[in-house]
């Protein structure tokens, strides 16, 4: 728990705290403007809490993932002999490994031509060759 009371926490804390009661006040405000007649000051008057209910839950999540972290990190390491062979990871993302080369297969001989293919290929390197050109004076 000493993690979330370092100064970046503590403005994260603070900010938390700003934005949700702004938001629920800016609510109220939309209710009032809503009850003298201003209609369309109803949905706003509903969105301002989800606001601050996503600025709510969006620090919730970060502090259990700090706290999570901080209990990875504080775990004594682990025998790497005593556990089954697995991915190595970083966080939740797999970490980088040597690349694995994969023999190539040449294409088969035989294959059969996509006519549309070429036409397009060929199409392709005349408008690369005539850079001022406009598709329409392709003469294929």
């Amino acid at each position: 728990m000493r993690r979330l009371w370092t100064p970046a926490w503590i403005a994260r804390h603070v900010a938390m705290v700003v934005l949700a009661v702004g938001f629920l006040g800016l609510g109220w405000w939309q209710i009032s403007r809503a009850t003298a007649g201003n209609s369309l000051s109803w949905g706003y008057a509903v969105e301002w809490p989800i606001f601050a209910g996503f600025v709510v839950y969006v620090w919730w999540r970060e502090v259990k993932l700090a706290r999570r972290r901080a209990e990875e990190a504080d775990a004594p390491p682990a025998d790497p002999a005593a556990e089954p062979a697995r991915a190595v990871t970083t966080g939740s993302r797999p970490a980088v490994r040597r690349p694995v080369r994969v023999s190539r297969v040449p294409a088969a001989e035989d294959a059969v031509e996509d006519t549309d293919l070429t036409a397009y290929n060929h199409y392709l390197s005349w408008l690369n060759a005539n850079p001022g050109a406009r598709p329409g004076d392709y003469p294929g």
